[in-house]
């Protein structure tokens, strides 16, 4: 049984590595997609401080994300390609980090509450087919060693599960 360890020194990148250490022993012989972007998005909830909400969208067409397993309040269920943050950050191929997600064009107010927020595309064999997505209540939560480490964890999900199964 898994059991989350509390990380409590450190800087971020520290931070990160340690959490990254846990992920990878969470999903360890585990790769189906859904059930790990259940415990990746619980587990990022867990410890990560200071965000309310963690989780997953997924490319069910070309231009339409999908909600996908996550922590938080009840979330947007679709989100077009193209839109938002997170369907910009599809869009782009690149992650993307807005400190405020009110001057970001276009956001998509799925909690009034959120104020940052962080978006990392997943990519498998070139192609985009989902994001990981992180929000704040706090303005500019997030910055560079943030968007490294979440890179890093969205890396190690896209690793463990069996894509060529789903991915056509």
């Amino acid at each position: 049984m898994f059991a989350a360890t509390a990380i409590t020194e450190g800087d971020k990148p520290q931070f990160y590595k340690e959490l990254s250490d846990q992920l990878e022993a969470l999903l360890a012989g585990e790769n189906d997609p859904t059930a790990n972007a259940a415990n990746t998005s619980a587990l990022i909830f867990q410890m990560l401080p200071d965000i309310n909400w963690a989780g997953f969208y997924f490319l069910r067409s070309q231009a339409e994300l999908v909600v996908g397993p996550f922590q938080g309040k009840p979330a947007c269920v679709r989100i077009p390609v193209g839109r938002g943050v997170c369907g910009s950050a599809v869009e782009r191929a690149t992650s993307i980090l807005v400190e405020d997600v009110h001057a970001f064009p276009g956001h998509i107010a799925c909690d009034a509450a959120s104020r940052s927020e962080l978006v990392v595309p997943l990519i498998y064999d070139g192609r985009v087919f989902g994001v990981l997505d992180l929000d704040s209540p706090t303005p500019s939560r997030f910055d560079s060693d943030d968007q490294v480490g979440v890179e890093r964890l969205a890396a190690i999900y896209t690793a463990a599960c069996a894509w060529e199964e789903q991915v056509d």
